[in-house]
């Protein structure tokens, strides 16, 4: 079972954490595109798709530790430190992700206009401004997160493997 454990943990993780934080990443740059180009419906789009996909891929995401906590309690591993540590750098991580991210991303797309006044172009690609470099941070920490609970997963202190 630890096999099978393991094999859904690391594929979860790849297909749903890897999508997420690339994504995420993507979405200060559209923001400031769609900002640019009032009136730009596959820059609008664009947006509204980056959102989406990051939203959708935060819920796949539980997978990611439900199969954690599967394969550490089938590895008798669960009060390692570096398992502790990784455990709390992951609910950093979705913190950030479900508190900060996805609702900036949500309001930002909510600001996006249509068409604007010439006289409102520029608060509005301001305000865009500084949400895209929010999100570009807060992105950051997030990739910063998980690269770490990465890494603490591949040299797991106190291994049994000898690697």
């Amino acid at each position: 079972m630890t096999k099978l454990f393991l094999s859904l943990h690391v594929i979860a993780a790849v297909l749903a954490i890897g999508p997420v934080t690339v994504v995420a990443s993507m979405f200060p740059k559209a923001l400031r595109r769609a900002h640019a180009a009032p009136g730009d419906r596959e820059a609008y789009a664009a947006l509204r798709l980056l959102h989406r996909i990051c939203r959708v891929y935060a819920g796949v995401g539980i997978a990611v530790p439900v199969f954690g906590f599967a394969t550490a309690s089938s590895l008798g591993v669960l009060g390692s430190a570096w398992l502790i540590v990784s455990i709390l750098l992951t609910a950093a991580a979705a913190a950030v992700l479900v508190l900060l991210i996805l609702p900036v991303q949500g309001r930002a797309l909510a600001t996006v206009p249509e068409a604007e006044p010439e006289g409102e172009a520029a608060a509005h690609r301001a305000a865009a401004h500084r949400a895209a470099g929010r999100l570009a941070m807060l992105t950051g920490v997030f990739n910063l997160l998980w690269a770490t609970v990465t890494v603490l997963m591949i040299i797991r202190p106190g291994s049994t493997t000898g690697v």
